[in-house]
């Protein structure tokens, strides 16, 4: 699971993979323990954040009598955690964490604001 489709920035896992004739679903664990994972975290609480968007090597696509691309085989590289996704429907349904995650970064959050009021 990357941030934004920027390798470097791996902020959690996929548990689950699956495709269906509707389309690709997964299902995952953003990691708390790391510091983007949090960042994350926040912006899905707030629904600040909901898409999703993959990335992929194309193996084998045609173009159809309209000049559109057709993908008919691909090799699934990421899903990413995006601002933006390309697709409108490539959402995330449904976010929930163990309540110590939440509890964690809820403590950061007040100990931030605490700061700020401080400085």
């Amino acid at each position: 699971m990357l941030w934004q489709h920027d390798p470097r920035e791996v902020i959690g896992v996929w548990d689950e993979v699956t495709e269906d004739a509707r389309g690709l679903h997964v299902r995952g664990r953003i990691l708390p323990e790391v510091a983007r994972g949090r960042e994350a975290l926040a912006l899905l609480a707030a629904g600040a954040l909901d898409g999703l968007s993959i990335g992929y090597r194309t193996l084998r696509a045609t173009k159809d009598a309209q000049g559109r691309r057709r993908l008919h085989e691909i090799e699934l590289w990421e899903v990413s955690l995006v601002t933006f996704p390309m697709l409108r429907e490539a959402r995330i349904a449904s976010a929930t964490g163990p309540a110590e995650a939440l509890q964690e970064l809820t403590a950061e959050i007040a100990a931030a604001r605490a700061r700020l009021r401080r400085a």
